[in-house]
């Protein structure tokens, strides 16, 4: 038999990326060139971005990306790491005994029947709890001698949940007194509890389980993480958040098509991120076709030279039109707060976008002695009120089901996070810091290369 023979009998030899990944392969990733690169980019030349001093710039040999993201502790005692979730080969409670609770706070989001769905299937059919219930309109209902009493949770009331909207639960925000809480919990027997919500959500439950911790009971609190704005710290991205993003990129096309059906029309779409833009900016970049993304992170030069006004000006001269996308917490150093909170807390925002609606027009008529016709559109309702996708839908039951493996091992004071790819339990003391869109950032800069926006707004 000749020897090409023989190798075309012979099966090919591939190497396991996953065997040798802590091992030295005969693959060292090594990209080609066809030559050596001299040129100085003319990035460099962007103004008010000195992009010498940050990290914009990505080295061949300095900058590489682990092929496996899993570290051991015992081999990198001084790499900071998360726990990584999932289900343990011994848990704390016996199923027997188990008496769950689910609650949902704060606003609606894509994905909430799902993770409650999720949640009520783990336990049922993975861990054989019986015992689960659903605590009524958020906190409130958490709290003995509530008027929301709570529902019980089987498979079969869950079966369908996902396919629709809101939360079964309902939801509300605001806080409760934290020992009353305690004491409804000890009254009914519950031994767990999933709080579904954002930053104020998890400071609640942070606080609940401090007290159960000082009261040395055995009741597991665990978050996951909702917030539509994906402002949450250690989640690369939160649940809800890419259906938003679809929705929104359809609102736009559609103000961009009002905008553009109309003499020196101005189409403003006003979308939700009070204190982190992430969504405003993604779905400026999943459109590709809006000309200024305004959001709470950037200062927003609206009259001087140069500024918002002046460039919109220029835009309709090349286009005929324009499209901004708004925040909802951009521009507040230039309108003003109410000086009124919300029940959470929150420091009620001044609306820029009915704002920008008429001033944009007063300008232009005062200033320019030009006539526009500007279309407003601010779909918030119904963004967050819509069912979740495909890719949330299926994010939402990996969170759910994360959350149920922790708490069934006795973890506490956690919330399931999102972290390389990887889903970890993140201690709730450690949501001390605000995620934001950071100037230099690749997702901030993918938004001035869709846009074309003066970087030097920020």
């Amino acid at each position: 038999m000749s020897d090409k023979e023989k190798l075309s009998k012979e099966p090919a030899q591939q190497p396991s990326l996953e065997k040798n990944a802590t091992e030295k392969t005969q693959y060292e990733f090594a990209v080609k060139k066809v030559g050596i690169p001299s040129i100085p980019s003319p990035l460099s030349e962007l103004k008010h971005f000195d992009l010498k001093d940050t990290s914009f710039y990505v080295s061949d040999r300095g900058d590489r990306v682990i092929l496996d993201s899993k570290v051991s502790v015992k081999d990198h005692p001084h790499v900071r790491s998360f726990e990584r979730a999932g289900p343990r080969s011994k848990i704390f409670y016996d199923s027997d005994e188990v008496k769950a609770g689910i609650v949902t706070c704060g606003g609606i989001c894509p994905g909430l029947n799902d993770v409650i769905r999720s949640v009520v299937l783990e336990l049922s059919q993975w861990y054989k709890v019986r015992r689960i219930i659903g605590f009524k309109y958020g906190y409130a209902g958490m709290v003995p001698n509530t008027k929301f009493q709570p529902i019980p949770l089987t498979p079969e009331v869950v079966e369908s949940i996902h396919l629709r909207g809101g939360s079964i639960l309902g939801s509300s925000r605001g806080s409760q007194a934290v020992k009353e809480m305690v004491k409804n919990l000890v009254d009914r027997n519950i031994n767990m509890v999933f709080c579904i919500g954002g930053d104020g959500t998890l400071k609640g439950a942070h606080a609940l389980a401090e007290e159960i911790a000082k009261q040395q009971l055995e009741i597991s609190i665990i978050g996951i993480p909702k917030t539509i704005d994906n402002d949450i710290p250690f989640v690369e991205r939160s649940f809800g958040f890419q259906t938003a993003v679809e929705v929104c990129r359809g609102v736009l096309e559609c103000a961009k098509i009002e905008a553009s059906c109309a003499p020196n029309g101005v189409g403003i779409v006003k979308l939700m991120g009070r204190d982190a833009g992430f969504i405003t900016a993604y779905a400026t970049r999943a459109n590709g076709n809006i000309d200024f993304c305004l959001i709470p992170e950037m200062r927003i030069p609206i009259y001087e030279k140069g500024g918002l006004y002046d460039s919109v000006r220029r835009t309709i001269g090349e286009k005929g039109h324009a499209v901004i996308a708004v925040a909802e917490g951009a521009g507040q150093d230039i309108i003003g707060t109410s000086g009124e909170t919300d029940a959470s807390g929150n420091q009620k925002f001044n609306d820029v976008g009915q704002f920008l609606r008429y001033d944009i027009a007063k300008h232009f008529k005062e200033k320019f002695d030009t006539e526009i016709n500007v279309r407003y559109i601010s779909p918030s309702y119904v963004i967050r009120s819509v069912p979740s996708n495909s890719q949330d839908k299926i994010f939402c039951a990996d969170l759910a089901r994360y959350a149920v493996d922790a708490a069934m091992a006795g973890k506490t004071d956690m919330m399931v996070g999102y972290w390389h790819g990887e889903f970890t339990n993140v201690p709730l003391e450690a949501l001390n810091i605000k995620k934001r869109v950071e100037r230099f950032s690749r997702e901030w800069l993918s938004v001035l290369a869709t846009t074309g926006q003066p970087p030097e707004w920020w």
